[in-house]
């Protein structure tokens, strides 16, 4: 149940993010009421998750996947684009995840 807590921290996480982008610096009604929801969701999932989950690994898998989940949410939505080094760079990140969770921290 704990994997699934932080998989809707990670989802709502980056929904805020996102959100965050939408709402022009908090200028805009309602992307910014999503960007509280969005942020109190995700630490309300993310609390629940590490009351079984070690705090490094959750907080790299959290971390993570939102850095990547936020990057593709700006190509699919704001008309951004990603770079050979930025998909490189998500390379890694990905790689040191699955790292830190053979490792066990």
């Amino acid at each position: 149940m704990a994997w699934i807590f932080l998989s809707i921290a990670i989802v709502a996480e980056i929904t805020g993010t996102l959100l965050l982008k939408a709402s022009d610096g908090l200028s805009k009604l309602w992307p910014s009421i999503g960007v509280g929801i969005g942020y109190a969701t995700a630490f309300t999932f993310m609390s629940m998750s590490l009351k079984k989950l070690d705090v490094g690994i959750t907080y790299a898998v959290w971390s993570g996947v939102g850095i990547i989940g936020a990057a593709v949410g700006g190509v699919l939505f704001f008309d951004q684009h990603l770079s050979k080094l930025n998909l490189i760079g998500m390379a890694i990140i990905i790689i040191g995840v699955v790292v830190m969770n053979l490792g066990g921290v």
